[in-house]
């Protein structure tokens, strides 16, 4: 071997260590991280308005894994632009594992398809982190309403075609679009009524303003069980424990039908692999503990926990499901 050569031989040898070390050293900080994570409170984003859904599983489990993790969560609402000013937030925000968002099947799934234009993309700048939680729809009457059953509403709906009305929280969201994939598989035309929030949606549907009302079940529960609404149907693939005596789509009809507002947990792109991992495994003992399970079943909500990658496979599912429905109604949004 002549110096030449034995001198780049040698260079690609201390070259190699030099990264092997550069490797450990880079392993070595991450794990200190995770085991040090985390050093400050962290902020839980939810991009609605306090007093729905969001604030209830949000303050529901935030005390809990605030415990667990040792450290204070802090909710930071940040409603607006269909729930896409508290996404985009969260895509902008630095990858440390400080900044989480509590979302919908509205924000994940329904908008990558509702909007022309957003400022993140879905699949690219977060990290799935937990599946949370799932809350069948339910579609509600004023007690005056004729129609008591699904069979009864679809009758009345083709004898009057556009004529019945409809409330949901907006234009957009999950509730909406349960009530749009209805129409699709049943072949009938309700007319659509979108408010600014589930409150208003059911005041103006107590009040008798508007027939029907489409929200979830943690949301119209309390009004259904007093008597100011009658429920017509839920959206879950089967009866939920919340309302056991009311029929799902599925069973009175159209087999197929699901459309519950799932939540899920998302980080920002580029979260570390340990610390994803050191949330998933918090939120599901958080989720599992019997005050918190109780308290969201008694509301309508199961908790859902699953691996990261259960989660990102649900977006993906759901992104194309709901795609499908978005393409049908013709509904877009600037």
């Amino acid at each position: 071997m002549n110096h030449t050569s034995h001198q780049s031989a040698v260079t690609s040898h201390a070259f190699a260590a030099a990264c092997q070390a550069a490797l450990v050293i880079l392993l070595a900080a991450g794990t200190c991280a995770a085991q040090s994570y985390p050093a400050k409170p962290i902020r839980w984003i939810v991009a609605f308005a306090p007093g729905g859904t969001g604030e209830f599983l949000s303050r529901t489990v935030a005390p809990q894994l605030g415990e667990q993790l040792k450290q204070q969560l802090v909710v930071d609402f940040r409603p607006g632009a269909g729930t896409t000013l508290g996404a985009t937030l969260t895509a902008q925000s630095p990858p440390d594992g400080y900044t989480v968002f509590l979302n919908s099947v509205s924000t994940m799934a329904i908008n990558h398809s509702l909007y022309r234009k957003l400022q993140y993309d879905v699949r690219r700048d977060f990290a799935p982190v937990t599946l949370f939680a799932v809350i069948p729809s339910v579609l509600a009457a004023h007690p005056s309403f004729p129609a008591r059953t699904v069979k009864e509403l679809v009758a009345l709906a083709r004898a009057n075609p556009g004529k019945l009305d409809f409330a949901s929280p907006g234009i957009g969201t999950a509730s909406h679009f349960a009530v749009e994939l209805f129409k699709l598989m049943a072949q009938v035309d309700l007319n659509h009524i979108p408010y600014k929030g589930a409150g208003p949606a059911i005041i103006d549907t107590i009040a008798g303003f508007v027939p029907m009302v489409s929200d979830n079940v943690s949301s119209l529960k309390a009004h259904i069980d007093g008597g100011k609404l009658r429920a017509i149907a839920v959206g879950s693939d089967r009866r939920t424990d919340a309302l056991p005596g009311v029929p799902s789509f599925a069973e009175s009809g159209y087999p197929g039908f699901e459309a519950s507002s799932w939540w899920g947990v998302l980080a920002p792109a580029r979260t570390p692999t340990a610390v994803i991992e050191r949330l998933n495994a918090e939120i599901a003992r958080a989720l599992a503990s019997p005050a918190v399970r109780e308290r969201m079943l008694t509301h309508g909500a199961t908790p859902i926990p699953g691996t990261p990658q259960q989660a990102a496979a649900k977006i993906a599912s759901e992104i194309e499901k709901w795609a499908k429905v978005v393409q049908a109604t013709g509904v877009k949004v600037d």
